[in-house]
């Protein structure tokens, strides 16, 4: 058992975002998610069945909810997003990689 780094080995290149697993039980899965000026398709929203607890660890995102709802996060904000709270990411910094923390639980 070693320990890791969420901001450890961050590429400068990203022509995606980058999604890791970090840890997961059967009620919650923890995601590392990297990005670098990425942001959700224009008219898409995440619909999910889960609830998602996010922290910003490095860089600057915004989030936009359907019903107009726009937070910016800057590093050590988060947010809780309940099951089905319809939203997208609106941003991120086109200059240096945003690391975001997920925590989806039921």
């Amino acid at each position: 058992m070693g320990k890791e780094s969420l901001l450890a080995g961050l590429s400068q290149e990203l022509p995606e975002e980058f999604i890791k697993e970090v840890f997961s039980t059967n009620t919650f899965r923890i995601e590392q998610i990297v990005s670098k000026g990425h942001c959700s398709p224009e008219g898409f929203w995440y619909d999910q069945q889960e609830s998602e607890w996010v922290l910003l660890v490095k860089g600057a995102g915004e989030l936009e909810f359907e019903d107009g709802e726009i937070i910016r996060l800057g590093v050590g904000d988060y947010v809780n997003i309940p099951a089905h709270k319809k939203h997208r990411v609106n941003w991120t910094d086109p200059e240096e990689e945003t690391v975001w923390l997920a925590i989806f639980y039921t």
